[in-house]
Formats: C-alpha cells, sequence, structure tokens
C-alpha cells in the first residue's frame, strides 16, 4: 500500500453537488428559451455542459482528493480528444466540395 488514506465524502457535500448540477442543467435548458444568436447559445451551453462534467469528475470521481496523477490522465485524454476533433474540422472545413460525377 502507498499510504493513500480513501476519502469519504460527507451527504451534505454530495447533495450539494447535486444540487448545482440540477440547477446548471435548469440553466442549460434555459439557455434555449432566451434566443441568444446562433452561435452564443451552443457556446454558453457548451461552457455550462463543461463545468457540469468538471463538477462530476472532480466530486463524484473523487479526482478533487485523489493524486494529481490521475487528474492529469483526464486532462490530457480529453486534450487528445480535443485535438482529434480539430484536426478532422479542420481537414473537413476546409475541403473543395467534389465534383458530383456521372
Amino acid at each position: 500500500m502507498s499510504g493513500h488514506e480513501h476519502h469519504i465524502s460527507s451527504d451534505k457535500l454530495l447533495l450539494g453537488v447535486g444540487g448545482a448540477l440540477l440547477l446548471l442543467t435548469i440553466v442549460t435548458v434555459g439557455v434555449h428559451y432566451l434566443a441568444l444568436p446562433s452561435p452564443w447559445s451552443i457556446i454558453v451551453a457548451m461552457i455550462v455542459a463543461v463545468f457540469k462534467g468538471t463538477l462530476v469528475a472532480l466530486f463524484f470521481m473523487n479526482l478533487y482528493w485523489d493524486e494529481k496523477f490521475n487528474l492529469m490522465i483526464l486532462i490530457s485524454a480529453f486534450v487528445f480528444l480535443a485535438l482529434l476533433v480539430l484536426l478532422t474540422l479542420i481537414d473537413t472545413l476546409f475541403r473543395e466540395i467534389p465534383v458530383p460525377s456521372f
């Protein structure tokens, strides 16, 4: 054993995080009804979704109290996922429109 103590989260903390997630879900749905301009509604909804995912990873997956190496692995996985999506978008957005063959 490495001498690493296990953390047991309190009910108050878990219910608080669950309440924050419920509130942020209501905010995400509310963004739809604000009728923001085209890209802004998606941008705001994605920012709220990233914040909700961060709360889940930190408190429900216990990464806040775990070794920082595990958090680094999670963050690097998301960085590589973003890189993959970015490279795919660069490839597909700048293609010439193919001429249909007959």
